[in-house]
């Protein structure tokens, strides 16, 4: 089997595996009680979308360590692909957790530490990429913007995981515990759910990363013949 014929063969099985997902979270999960209506099927993307968001920095701090030491001007490209990436993600938990919100407290926005918190997050990689656009010279725009990642993902942890559990919060402890524990108290087909919803959002992170990582060898190799 090809490398096209194979990535074809992925994609349509990603296709095929969010549509189960999204049947199995409005017909197979139970309702949860404590929610109004069936405001809680939204964990079901909003939990996979911070995960991915938390994993697309992890890469970006990855690339930019490996920029640093090698100067090869991909994996630049690799840490601006997953910065990206995890910026569109960052934004799509605020925007499902703003509806949900909405649904439980009448209000998008209660100036919850989890909210603050992610508005912040969202600032300082906005920052890497104003930081990116202010800098013409490739060599010495990858520099900085990878120094900067590393600054920038010190305080991802802490914005994620601590701030959010400093304070009281408004936010239901699903996965993490206000003491910092796993906590998967969730009903066996929710759980199933979650998971699954999970594994399809990480499997869409990667397509999506390996797309941009293509196109950017790409752009690199025309630059190339074109400076020959």
């Amino acid at each position: 089997m090809t490398k096209t014929r194979l990535r074809a063969v992925l994609q349509w099985a990603l296709g095929v595996w969010f549509v189960l997902v999204i049947l199995a979270a409005f017909f197979y999960a139970p309702s949860a009680s404590g929610f109004k209506g069936e405001s809680a099927r939204i964990v079901f993307f909003h939990v996979p979308q911070a995960w991915v968001a938390v994993l697309a920095f992890c890469v970006n701090l990855v690339a930019s360590l490996r920029y640093l030491r090698t100067r090869n001007p991909i994996d630049d490209a690799r840490a601006a692909a997953a910065a990206r990436l995890g910026l569109v993600f960052s934004l799509l938990a605020t925007v499902t957790g703003s509806l949900f919100a909405n649904v439980m407290w009448n209000s998008f926005w209660n100036w919850d530490p989890r909210e603050v918190s992610i508005v912040i997050l969202l600032l300082i990689y906005a920052a890497y990429f104003a930081l990116r656009e202010a800098i013409p010279d490739e060599e010495r725009r990858g520099s900085l913007s990878a120094a900067y990642a590393v600054l920038a993902f010190v305080t991802m942890p802490f914005l994620v995981f601590v701030v959010p559990r400093i304070y009281w919060s408004l936010h239901p402890d699903t996965i993490i515990g206000a003491t910092g524990q796993l906590k998967l108290q969730m009903e066996s087909r929710m759980l199933q759910v979650l998971l699954g919803s999970l594994v399809g959002f990480t499997g869409l992170f990667s397509w999506l990363y390996t797309l941009e990582v293509r196109l950017a060898r790409a752009r690199l190799a025309r630059r190339g013949r074109e400076e020959v």
